[in-house]
């Protein structure tokens, strides 16, 4: 039987390599041969223990490309040699919020990579439902349609309109590419982050202004980026207590707020605050299968790039050695992404 070579974080700490049988799909599943693999926030809390509702071991990865190499008895509408992305959520289809066509919440969803074993792996079985043609554009980016679809879905909870004042907080993964959308949908886009580093990653990928929230002048700033008024729409992707409970501070009178970023506590601001403002107050979570479809439309007119999240690419064959280091110690990193070896066998 063909054997594949499989990361599996058995532990907090502990990235080991193991040979498994390459799995065959099911009725309604494809086979992938994985070309590349982004690195989430996900990935790096689950090496540190701090990833919630997790079970070791576990195969990471959810940010994925992949090559499809075998189909299920009952798949009719792909094909072998295929390149696909994957959309991670796997939901029941029976719950109220899929129903309702919202399967992004799902009361029943379970995450590849999360839930179920992931992409630190040679091939993966993917239910036909999870998976998006992506021919005609680089693996490196396939693999980071999934975080741009997080942001595509925080824009359109946002209902960003040309023109728009928006403010992105937070320049990491999912803030940068909230802006890089809101961008082309023609808003007036700023972004804030504390990192100097990160506010200049953010002139020079995106071209857009960023601010350091920290700064004295900062409101004023702000006020002067929007024409002499605060923001008309704050998305917040950080996941920062106190940044999140400042939102309400940033918003024009009838502006609105989308939480993107989440941490696990409560949130504290005024409610006089809030209401003489009739602020209007989002939660956005994961994407749909339209999110991630808007994303792959946007990469092939190019209005997103990898670039413009990437800072950092590992090598599959060497991740047990190069993940501590090059991922979970590393001040610098952005995005990284995993690239595969294009001498693997094809399963038979």
């Amino acid at each position: 039987m063909a054997m594949m070579k499989t990361w599996v974080c058995q532990q907090p700490g502990e990235l080991t390599w193991q040979s498994r049988n390459i799995p065959k799909p099911q009725q309604h599943e494809v086979l992938i041969k994985v070309k590349t693999v982004g690195i989430c926030g996900t990935d790096i809390h689950a090496w540190r223990g701090k990833q919630p509702f997790f079970s070791y071991p576990r195969v990471l990865g959810h940010e994925i490309c992949g090559t499809i190499v075998a189909l299920g008895s009952q798949t009719d509408h792909w094909h072998v040699g295929q390149q696909i992305a994957v959309i991670p959520y796997v939901s029941c289809h029976e719950c109220s919020a899929c129903r309702s066509g919202r399967e992004n919440c799902c009361e029943n969803i379970a995450v590849i990579g999360v839930h179920r074993d992931g992409g630190f792996s040679e091939y993966l079985c993917v239910p036909e439902q999870n998976i998006l043609l992506a021919e005609g554009i680089a693996p490196e980016a396939v693999a980071l349609i999934e975080p741009f679809a997080i942001s595509a879905h925080a824009v359109r909870r946002a209902a960003v309109k040309p023109g728009d004042a928006v403010l992105v907080v937070g320049a990491g993964p999912i803030g940068l590419g909230t802006a890089a959308i809101a961008a082309a949908e023609d808003a007036q886009v700023v972004m804030v982050d504390t990192s100097p580093e990160r506010r200049a990653h953010v002139a020079h990928q995106l071209a857009l202004p960023a601010l350091d929230p920290l700064a004295d002048d900062f409101l004023t700033q702000l006020r002067d980026s929007f024409g002499g008024d605060l923001a008309q729409t704050v998305i917040d992707a950080t996941g920062s207590a106190q940044s999140m409970n400042r939102a309400v501070e940033l918003i024009r009178h009838g502006g609105s707020i989308v939480f993107v970023g989440l941490f696990k506590g409560d949130l504290q601001f005024s409610d006089p605050e809030f209401h003489k403002k009739e602020t209007t107050l989002l939660g956005s979570r994961n994407a749909t299968k339209a999110d991630f479809a808007r994303v792959g439309e946007l990469m092939q007119r190019g209005l997103l790039r990898a670039d413009m999240l990437l800072t950092h690419r590992l090598h599959f064959d060497e991740l047990g050695s190069t993940y501590e280091r090059d991922v979970i110690n590393n001040p610098r990193l952005i995005k990284g992404v995993i690239e595969f070896s294009e001498n693997i066998a094809v399963a038979q």
